[in-house]
């Protein structure tokens, strides 16, 4: 692994998003002698750390949790026991990026966590796929973060404007920036637009890490090459880690992601698709599912031309699938519920069986 700090800590944590908002909630660790560490990387119940005196490798031990969304995760401000160098507990998050667990289980993975502005990284070279946009977009907006959209790889296109015009008729009110790391076009617009802590999101080879690198002004995040026949990338990151940008603020790499499954990110999508859930609020019918109701806006909408058929389709789709990741979450809650339930039951049961025998 690279050396990710080798500036002098001249200023604490605060660039690395130390607030005094944090500080307040740190004191009652502060007191029993525990300091503030911000996780930069986890790897296999360890993890790199920064505090105020430097980087650290410490255990995870003591925070592990069943349920992944529970876990440590790069970007989480945790309280480090100096010395024996274990971060015994975790302070609240004020958002992350969650999608649903790549296992299909009914548990989220989160991705980054306390996250400021989302980068989603997309390459001109290949055409828009306006459904991983919207799902993109999806966790962007669920997580509470600010998100960009930054269209890669501007000095391969064939006409990178028509593509920007087609992302705003995905995300109106979002930025969107043609960019081109080979030429600099637009970098130094990007670098004045991310803040706090930035996380990149989007698939293999749309040169997530070579933008990071870009706005580090050095290469500290691998790269890697994409094939030709179909522009598609290897998982040149395999692991999520923050990095101090030299302007102030962080950066978090993300690996590639191929598979993008929504994991209760009902507010995002209402965000993504803002137009469909206020021309809904029109509808004749509050229960409308806008087929052939009668006096129905967004089938209006269709008609009139304002509205696809794609995009009614890509709003049906994700809603159904996020549905059904909160139903298995909740069936898993109950049965968690239930199994804790029956073992009280069955100590109680021993108990009393206990004190009769003794009787």
């Amino acid at each position: 692994m690279p050396n990710l700090f080798t500036d002098p800590f001249d200023v604490g944590l605060t660039r690395y998003g130390w607030t005094e908002t944090l500080d307040n909630a740190f004191a009652e660790y502060r007191g029993a002698g525990l300091v503030p560490a911000r996780i930069a990387r986890v790897d296999r119940g360890l993890c790199d750390a920064v505090t105020e005196s430097g980087p650290v490798r410490a255990a995870l031990t003591a925070l592990y949790s069943p349920d992944p969304l529970l876990a440590p995760c790069t970007g989480d401000w945790a309280a480090l026991r100096p010395g024996a160098e274990h971060l015994v507990a975790l302070l609240p998050r004020h958002g992350a990026i969650v999608r649903s667990s790549a296992s299909r289980s009914s548990h989220g993975q989160v991705l980054a966590a306390n996250v400021d502005t989302v980068v989603i990284a997309l390459s001109l070279a290949t055409p828009l796929e306006a459904a991983k946009l919207e799902r993109l977009l999806a966790l962007a907006w669920e997580s509470g973060a600010q998100p960009v959209i930054v269209l890669t790889k501007a000095d391969l296109a064939h006409d990178p404007e028509a593509v920007h015009a087609e992302a705003e008729a995905l995300a109106p009110g979002v930025d969107i920036l043609v960019t081109s790391v080979a030429t600099g076009h637009n970098i130094d617009v990007l670098s004045a637009m991310v803040h706090g802590t930035t996380v990149l999101l989007g698939p293999s080879g749309a040169g997530k890490s070579t933008l990071g690198n870009t706005l580090l002004g050095e290469e500290l995040l691998a790269t890697g090459t994409v094939r030709e026949q179909d522009g598609k990338g290897r998982h040149t990151t395999v692991r999520r880690e923050l990095v101090p940008l030299p302007g102030g603020g962080v950066l978090i790499d993300t690996p590639g992601l191929r598979g993008i499954s929504l994991h209760d990110a009902t507010d995002g999508l209402e965000q993504v698709f803002a137009e469909i859930e206020s021309l809904a609020r029109d509808c004749r019918f509050g229960d409308c599912s806008h087929n052939t109701e009668p006096g129905c806006a967004v089938q209006a909408a269709i008609q009139a031309g304002e509205l696809t058929e794609r995009r009614l389709g890509s709003y049906r789709k994700l809603q159904r699938e996020n549905a059904w990741a909160a139903s298995r979450t909740d069936a898993r809650l109950r049965g968690e519920r239930t199994d804790r339930q029956k073992a009280i039951t069955s100590h109680l049961r021993a108990t009393y069986k206990f004190r009769d025998q003794q009787s």
